[in-house]
């Protein structure tokens, strides 16, 4: 079994999201749904990036820092074409 790490966009404010999971497809619907407080209101949310890996430690890890600045910005580096290409 995976655990994933994963960056999600609003469709409405283009915002973004990072999160972790061990089930992709079921978080996914969880956001749209409006069953998380922290991405409720910017609904309807797509999946733009994630990464899986097999140790649920180094998973947590990974999304812990891309939630800081440098990782933040290294993760948008990483996605820099897609980010400029679909605004």
């Amino acid at each position: 079994m995976f655990h994933y790490v994963y960056l999600l966009q609003s469709e409405k404010s283009q915002s973004l999201y990072i999160g972790y999971t061990k089930n992709l497809k079921r978080r996914l619907e969880e956001h749209n749904l409006g069953l998380n407080f922290s991405t409720k209101a910017d609904k309807p949310w797509k999946i733009i990036f994630y990464e899986a890996y097999a140790s649920p430690d180094d998973a947590k890890r990974r999304e812990k820092y891309l939630k800081t600045n440098q990782g933040s910005r290294s993760l948008k580096r990483m996605i820099k074409e897609y980010l400029y290409c679909n605004q």
